[in-house]
């Protein structure tokens, strides 16, 4: 072999090496093997695989022939209800058409909003789980805004959209002023901030002046058309413009975090709180900061819900949107851009579950399931390196939450 020959042979497998020791293949491979498990118990939950499993050892073929057709179904039905459905696009409309990927975006949304603000504070160092009683602050002021202020249009929802930022800022910022001024662990302030917000949503939705004539149910006044986010794809669709405030909002924080000085001292606290305040950093002002930051990206994801994806708010307003936000921004690695593909894949497990269980019967819980699987796997590299017999590299996600994400 001409020693041409052996560098390119040698610059092909080194360049294979490279790719199976990459993070994003562990990715891959870790929701490969979260589907397959979903597989399992998708014939399991099957009620014609339970039948046939009855004399499995008389016709095992029976068996594997109905677990075989609910996998198949039930991951068709998945696809059809997040992507692309050949029964409604026959129809020739744009609804029937864009449909399915019109409902993706929708739940990925405030997704990639609020994993961005998981992420967020992930790069400082600080774990931020009360997304969901900063979701709540966030609707509750924008919603407030958007039906008791009568706002010309345009204004009124650019007032909207910032006073959904200022309650998620306040509430976020809030456990970032604990934590600078008396060392109270972020963990537990937002904990227990979630409950006073969700409780105090509860005394919202009973006070006149907040909830809806004749005051018999829970929910607000319905938000004026001036204050709604406009449709992307016409009416018919839900797809809103929340959508391209989440994009900005990705862009503007790798921007942050790359580019500007304040995210350079972010990250230094994140990867090294005592060498950041040896450099002349204060600690307490970038935590502060940050959950101002991270609190506000939140915010805007009950903006995302309240203006856009519905028109009144309701006790189940942050539809477990600070939890989900989290393996957001766990499969994202912490980085904007893998956020925003993790929050698209997740918008899509979530429209598609819904059609799965009403086409095939399948419990929308196992797509929870597959997520919570997807979750484990990519905090788990070496299980999955051992299962393909991948070459081992350091950095798992337990390190590198620990170093806050700044490699």
């Amino acid at each position: 072999m001409s020693p041409a020959s052996t560098a390119t042979a040698t610059g092909r497998v080194s360049a294979w090496s490279r790719v199976r020791g990459s993070n994003v293949l562990v990715t891959v491979l870790a929701f490969v093997v979260a589907m397959v498990i979903g597989s399992v118990l998708i014939a399991v939950a099957d009620t014609d695989t339970q039948a046939a499993s009855k004399y499995f050892f008389a016709y095992p073929w029976d068996t594997f022939t109905a677990a075989g057709r609910a996998v198949v179904d039930g991951y068709r039905a998945l696809f059809e209800g997040a992507i692309f459905n050949p029964n409604t696009a026959a129809q020739g409309t744009l609804a029937g058409i864009l449909g399915p990927i019109s409902e993706t975006l929708v739940n990925a949304t405030p997704l990639i909003l609020g994993g961005l603000g998981v992420g967020l504070a992930f790069r400082a160092g600080l774990f931020n789980i009360g997304g969901q009683g900063q979701v709540v602050l966030g609707a509750v002021f924008a919603g407030y805004v958007g039906f008791a202020w009568h706002l010309p249009v345009g204004l009124h929802l650019l007032v909207g959209i910032l006073a959904g930022i200022l309650g998620g800022a306040l509430w976020g910022g809030l456990t970032g002023w604990l934590k600078a001024r008396t060392g109270a662990h972020e963990v537990i302030t937002t904990i227990m901030l979630n409950y006073v917000a969700v409780y105090l949503l509860g005394f919202l939705l009973s006070v006149k002046g907040f909830q809806r004539p004749p005051y018999g149910q829970a929910i607000s006044n319905v938000v004026d058309d001036n204050a709604r986010l406009p449709h992307l794809l016409g009416g018919d669709l839900r797809l809103h413009a929340g959508l391209i405030i989440a994009l900005l909002a990705a862009y503007g924080m790798h921007w942050l975090l790359t580019r500007s000085t304040l995210g350079f001292q972010l990250r230094a606290v994140g990867a090294n709180q005592f060498a950041a305040r040896t450099a002349g950093m204060s600690v307490e002002r970038s935590y502060v900061v940050v959950m101002l930051l991270s609190g506000g990206l939140f915010g805007l994801a009950g903006v995302s819900q309240i203006l856009g994806t519905n028109s009144a708010i309701t006790g189940d307003i942050d539809a477990g949107i600070g939890f989900d936000a989290i393996t957001v921004a766990l499969l994202g690695r912490g980085k904007a851009g893998g956020i925003v593909w993790a929050g698209l894949l997740f918008g899509a497990l979530h429209a598609g579950g819904v059609q799965m269980q009403a086409s095939t019967g399948t419990p929308i819980d196992l797509v929870v399931v597959i997520q919570s699987l997807i979750v484990l796997f990519i905090a788990a590299p070496a299980l999955v390196r051992a299962i393909f017999r991948m070459r081992t590299t350091g950095g798992g996600v337990g390190q590198q939450l620990a170093k806050g994400w700044n490699g």
